[in-house]
């Protein structure tokens, strides 16, 4: 049974096909799914944090599976993931670092298969309307810095002050005309997470 006590979903793709005059082909993308659920520990204080933790498992899943969809792509075609969450007034930064724990990352790196590198990762207190930065980081090799990137995502009613906001980010490209050096893409081994 679910754990995650889920107000709203929503997804959100951004497609690059043109910069600074240039054209992006194929374009470069990247999708965002959020969900807002409700804190299960909002307006209290526990030093058990274990059911954020497992509701962080669960949205690993279904986020991860969801950003995929939204790219249309198959899997292993993700290059890219992040992940993010805004915690309301009645909660604490805590709270969000118990959903982001490393347990939401297992099933989101099955969303993308594989995924040697660390899901980058970002925390914050925020109120409704206002936006979350999800960081975004290369799935296998940390040095490919063409994936150096983030994308920001907003609900205009979330989160709620007992509310927490999750997102999970997932690309199937980096940055449009990436010319900062570093490793590339295909160079890319997954090995130990770095290159």
């Amino acid at each position: 049974m679910s754990q995650a006590k889920i107000r709203k979903i929503c997804v959100f793709l951004d497609e690059t096909h043109k910069e600074m005059g240039q054209a992006i082909v194929p374009p470069t993308r990247r999708a965002a799914a959020v969900a807002v659920i409700e804190n299960p520990y909002a307006g209290k204080f526990s030093e058990d944090l274990e059911t954020l933790m497992v509701i962080g498992e669960e949205l690993g899943d279904l986020l991860g599976r969801r950003a995929v969809e939204a790219l249309g792509i198959e899997p292993s075609d993700a290059q890219s993931y992040g992940k993010s969450a805004m915690v309301g007034e009645n909660g604490e930064l805590e709270h969000a670092a118990a959903i982001l724990h490393p347990r939401l990352g297992k099933p989101l790196r099955a969303a993308v298969e594989k995924g040697a590198a660390l899901v980058a990762s970002s925390k914050k207190m925020g109120s409704m309307g206002q936006v979350l930065d999800v960081p975004l980081g290369h799935k296998e090799a940390a040095y490919v810095r063409s994936h150096f990137d983030g994308m920001e995502v907003y609900i205009t009613d979330a989160p709620r002050a007992n509310e927490i906001m999750v997102a999970v980010a997932v690309t199937d490209s980096g940055r449009p005309l990436p010319r900062v050096g570093g490793l590339t893409h295909d160079e890319a081994e997954g090995k130990d997470g770095l290159r």
